[in-house]
């Protein structure tokens, strides 16, 4: 299990402690992930993190990334608002003593301008108390430090699959099953390894439903604030997902438009 942990001065370096429990991090052969707008799903799910703990928050990230979510990080409570305001999120982790702008009032103002983000309180505060005070806010959830990073990516994934727009937890498009859940996807039952970044795509390509995607709508859905517009990172997924699904072909490109699902 992975424990994310508060600085505690005196006991050591927490920094060098926290690195082995970054998921993926002091494993051999293992990397972080990758992670730029949204709207929802699952597999492309969003998260907005607001650390003011610069190296908590990057632990955060990673982990997420390697979920394969998309992750943008701020470090006080008026550069989330600045991000919420031009970007749609599914969740929002919400550090509750922030700077600049309190924890508390960020959670005020998402809920007062009816974002349906869904927000996940993230604090050492843990008495009964703070937490019912949290989420009478309009919290929907409440995770108090140190916890553990599996509890994490749970707690996200259960908040998502109960707001408005949530999905199946299984997907399937002919023989090409994806369990959301487990994240593992199987043609013909036989098990396909994808990339967090191919999972997300391929997530948002069959919830389409054979419906057209453009490029830009899954730089959107599945890459972070930091891809820029003109990337080419989606052609180069699509291309390795293309020779990992195999034959017949599934995903196809519509010239000039975007990719869609479609059976041979």
């Amino acid at each position: 299990m992975w424990w994310i942990r508060e600085r505690n001065s005196g006991h050591g370096n927490s920094r060098n402690s926290w690195n082995s429990q970054i998921p993926g991090r002091g494993q051999p052969g293992q990397g972080s992930g990758s992670g730029a707008r949204v709207e929802r799903t699952d597999g492309g799910v969003r998260v907005l993190v607001v650390e003011d703990e610069q190296y908590m928050a990057r632990v955060i990230e990673l982990g997420l990334r390697r979920d394969a979510m998309a992750v943008d990080v701020v470090h006080d409570g008026e550069a989330a608002l600045e991000k919420l305001s031009v970007y749609d999120y599914d969740a929002v982790v919400l550090d509750r003593d922030l700077p600049v702008v309190h924890g508390d009032e960020v959670c005020r103002r998402i809920v007062a301008q009816g974002l349906e983000c869904r927000v996940l309180m993230l604090t050492a505060a843990g008495r009964l108390g703070d937490k019912v005070e949290g989420l009478g806010l309009g919290a929907d959830d409440y995770l108090a430090k140190p916890f553990d990073f599996p509890e994490l990516v749970a707690r996200l994934r259960a908040l998502y699959r109960r707001s408005p727009l949530s999905h199946a937890p299984v997907l399937t498009f002919a023989d090409l099953a994806f369990d959301t859940h487990r994240r593992r996807v199987t043609r013909a039952g036989t098990e396909i390894r994808l990339t967090p970044k191919e999972m997300a795509v391929l997530e948002l390509l069959m919830r389409a439903d054979g419906g057209v995607l453009g490029a830009d709508y899954l730089l959107d859905k599945a890459w972070d604030a930091h891809a820029g517009p003109y990337t080419n990172a989606v052609r180069l997924v699509v291309h390795t997902l293309r020779k990992k699904l195999g034959e017949p072909r599934l995903v196809h490109t519509a010239i000039s438009t975007g990719y869609y699902l479609e059976a041979a």
